[in-house]
């Protein structure tokens, strides 16, 4: 299997590319353990401007590392660090390429909060996975984009192995990326992360939502949380709640089985790999995945003409973070809905008859599933292409 060959740029807010900024470093002197007086020796008006070539660049081989286990055979050798290079799996016939490109969102405000990262690099694959999974695709490579006010080795280890872990539960190559040292853009020890993904679906094989008709059964997998998702309102809801003297981040919560920390944290969960076993037998008409806009800003995407979803939403339990954050910001049933995915982070829907198959095996692979609802025929052309019955299940 070949390896990656120096892909990652490390933009240090200049224009020359990696490798050629500034000479190798001296590997006999590893950076934890250079003399202060070395720092930016190479460019020191950069550094004392905020920017320190010597560090930045020496994290590359650090990278190389976090990277190595994520690899495809599809990954191919470059000489001069400028792309990265993969093919399509052989075993595809007619292949479509599927991509996308996501964002952590203010979920990172959380991590910055808490001083923790090393959960939010999954967070930045899932949400393009997820959505790559969506149109049926195989996610194959995967490239990240790191900045932050001044590198800190610390925070970037711990958000690279995330992404890292991320690609590995997705089965994707983490391909390349780019780690940004940009003085006076972010505050100090916090930083943005944003993925991008490619996927390959055979052409026949592509999942669209135009064969979705009338009787189809509607399927939702369980969620792991609030996922990246709906962070602005949640840190306007806890922060309300700290400073009246009512929360505490790390404190364990009774109803949570955890810190309120531990539950906000927690990572999006990755479907790539139950899904693709799935497809293998079953057709999949439709896939949703649940993010920004709830359940009205998602489902209607994948439907046709002249027909609509209804969704029972008390035919699954609701994690009991939903409830918590329900209650402490007086939020409407109807808001939850639309704001965050109560418990549901994807759906599928399949033929009637395939139902109870197609849920036996999604448990079999790990995954919650139920059955939440199913595809009616329009009474009118102008009739909503979602009906959500709001009767309520019960927090787990």
């Amino acid at each position: 299997m070949p390896l990656l060959s120096d892909r990652w740029h490390i933009d240090c807010n200049s224009a020359l590319p990696y490798p050629s900024v500034v000479p190798p470093r001296d590997s006999s002197k590893p950076l934890k353990d250079r003399p202060v007086d070395d720092a930016g020796a190479s460019a020191p008006s950069y550094a004392t401007a905020g920017v320190d070539l010597d560090r930045d660049e020496g994290f590359i081989d650090e990278i190389k590392e976090i990277t190595r286990s994520t690899l495809r055979p599809e990954v191919l050798s470059s000489v001069g660090g400028f792309a990265g290079l993969f093919k399509a799996p052989e075993r595809y016939k007619n292949p479509v390429f599927v991509a996308g490109a996501d964002g952590v969102g203010t979920k990172l405000k959380l991590a910055a909060q808490l001083g923790r990262y090393d959960t939010v690099g999954i967070d930045c694959v899932a949400m393009v996975v997820n959505d790559l999974i969506v149109q049926g695709g195989e996610p194959l490579v995967f490239l990240d984009y790191l900045a932050m006010d001044d590198l800190n080795l610390e925070i970037a280890r711990d958000a690279l192995r995330g992404v890292a872990e991320g690609c590995r539960r997705a089965g994707c190559a983490l391909l390349g990326g780019e780690t940004a040292s940009m003085p006076g853009v972010y505050p100090k020890d916090e930083i943005e992360l944003v993925g991008f993904g490619v996927g390959v679906v055979e052409r026949d094989q592509l999942v669209d939502g135009s064969s979705i008709s009338q009787g189809d059964a509607i399927l939702g997998l369980a969620s792991s949380g609030c996922h990246s998702n709906g962070y602005s309102l949640v840190r306007s809801i806890i922060d309300r709640g700290i400073a009246a003297g009512q929360m505490d981040l790390r404190s364990e919560v009774e109803e949570l089985n955890t810190s309120l920390a531990g539950a906000l944290l927690t990572p999006t969960r990755i479907y790539v790999k139950p899904v693709l076993n799935v497809m293998r037998d079953f057709t999949l008409k439709g896939i949703v995945h649940v993010t920004g806009g709830g359940f009205p800003g998602n489902i209607p995407r994948v439907l046709p003409k002249g027909v609509r979803a209804q969704i029972d939403t008390g035919s699954w339990p609701r994690p009991s973070i939903f409830g918590f954050l329900q209650r402490h910001g007086e939020i409407s049933e109807d808001e939850m809905l639309r704001v965050f995915n109560c418990g549901i982070g994807l759906i599928v829907i399949i033929a009637r008859e395939d139902a109870d198959d197609v849920m036996q095996r999604f448990q079999a692979l790990g995954e919650r599933a139920y059955r939440i609802g199913e595809i009616e025929v329009k009474a009118t052309p102008d009739d909503p292409a979602l009906v959500l019955d709001k009767a309520r299940s019960a927090d787990v």
